[in-house]
């Protein structure tokens, strides 16, 4: 057993199961559906088919970070157990809650002088902030050490790529990210954006791509042009999608056609309810491990 625990929160967008399996420990996002405050569980409490449904369909939502006190919450058992904790959050491009950890660390920090607590800004989202923590556990596993894990995180982070589309520019113009008018003359052309995570961990549009089929082979091209080693790249390639599994699954096929050496199959996730609130459905995103990203 190790001395630490690895912690991330609900917005890595794994499932219950392979946290679980991972014993990586999580806390939960809040989110608004239809005035009605929820937890983004995994899927618990609301189907994901179910919850984009109900997007589709016009229910209204928006998010919660989790605040200092459900951190405390959340860290101080550990703490009790004399464990030592590092804590990942979700991006400081997209959201505060990394500033939310860093203030209950502190507080904590004076009743528990004798144990680390390191928190990580994962500049990263949804399943590509998973395959940081899916890597952090397999060298957790290796016997490395909390600080041999914080030093390399942070070294690293930069290096795992975020690639997302969207077939569906409904929740960009209502999210005001696109005009209604560039919204309606995408969806016309049946434009698909294909937007990354940059070195701040914000989500940048790159290119407007017609047509579902050519962005499903340009995502696979930017694979191509930065994995590790290139098409010999040997790590392992995670996929998100909000409602729109056939598509995960022909990017999948094309990326397993691509990388002979790919570490396992690719592994296909949900985009959970508090990214989703944002995304809406039609989103399919793609993460691997690659060169630094640097813009």
């Amino acid at each position: 057993m190790s001395d630490y625990i690895l912690s991330c929160c609900s917005t890595a967008d794994l499932s219950k199961e392979h946290f679980d399996a991972r014993e990586i420990k999580y806390v939960c996002f809040h989110y608004f559906l239809n005035g009605e405050e929820r937890l983004d569980d995994l899927g618990q409490s609301i189907p994901f088919d179910e919850f984009y449904k109900l997007m589709a369909e016009g229910a209204e939502t928006k998010t919660a970070q989790v605040n200092v006190a459900e951190y405390i919450d959340h860290f101080r058992p550990y703490l009790d157990e004399g464990k030592d904790i590092l804590h990942v959050t979700l991006s400081s491009g997209i959201s505060g809650t990394v500033n939310s950890a860093r203030t209950a660390a502190e507080m904590l920090k004076a009743e528990y002088p004798d144990r680390k607590i390191y928190i990580v800004d994962s500049l990263g989202a949804s399943s590509g902030y998973g395959l940081i923590m899916d890597t952090l556990a397999d060298m957790r596993d290796e016997g490395k050490s909390i600080d041999e894990l914080h030093d390399w995180i942070e070294a690293n982070k930069l290096r795992l790529h975020h690639w997302f589309f969207s077939t569906d520019l409904t929740f960009y113009v209502k999210g005001g990210r696109i005009t209604k008018a560039a919204g309606f003359f995408g969806t016309m052309l049946s434009i698909c954006p294909l937007l990354n995570m940059d070195d701040g961990g914000h989500l940048i549009p790159r290119d407007k791509i017609r047509t579902k089929k050519r962005v499903i082979k340009e995502i696979v091209e930017r694979m191509k042009e930065h994995a590790q080693n290139g098409l010999d790249y040997s790590g392992k390639c995670y996929i998100s999608m909000s409602a729109c599994l056939e598509d995960a699954q022909a990017v999948a096929s094309l990326v397993e056609e691509s990388f002979p050496k790919l570490n396992g199959k690719v592994v296909i996730n949900n985009i959970g309810t508090t990214i989703g609130s944002h995304t809406g459905p039609g989103t399919v995103a793609l993460f691997f491990w690659g060169d630094e990203r640097k813009e």
